[in-house]
């Protein structure tokens, strides 16, 4: 008997390697995944770790730090960009910038898990 063959496209496919990702995150490094239904139909996937912390993985790009209800961190890399506007000042048009923080957004959802796993070993495994 011939095994069954599963044809997923590519969504199905990214979304069971993140499954498969978050099960190793489990058996490996003890954290569980908390996503509520109303945060998994947002794309949100939300994770304890051993140490009591809570991080959270957003479709949007988004990876933070939920430390209580009020308080929320982007941990996600940062880079310096500068940004320029221009007016008229009277009859002369000026140009004018300044250098500004901007975070990366990580759009593939198994790079966001991996980030969130390496910014846990790097900053709470013991």
């Amino acid at each position: 008997m011939l095994p069954k063959i599963i044809i997923m496209n590519w969504k199905q496919q990214q979304l069971w390697l993140e499954d498969c990702f978050v099960r190793a995150m489990l058996h490996e490094h003890n954290i569980v995944e908390t996503t509520t239904k109303r945060q998994w139909r947002n794309g949100t996937r939300q994770f304890k770790l051993p140490t009591g912390q809570t991080l959270a993985t957003y479709k949007s790009g988004m990876v933070r730090r939920c430390d209580s209800s009020d308080r929320v961190y982007q941990i996600n890399p940062q880079y310096k960009r500068k940004v320029r506007w221009m007016y008229l000042d009277g009859v002369d048009l000026v140009t004018k910038e300044y250098t500004t923080t901007s975070r990366v957004k990580i759009w593939s959802g198994l790079a966001r898990l991996n980030y969130l796993l390496q910014y846990y070993l790097k900053n709470y495994k013991k």
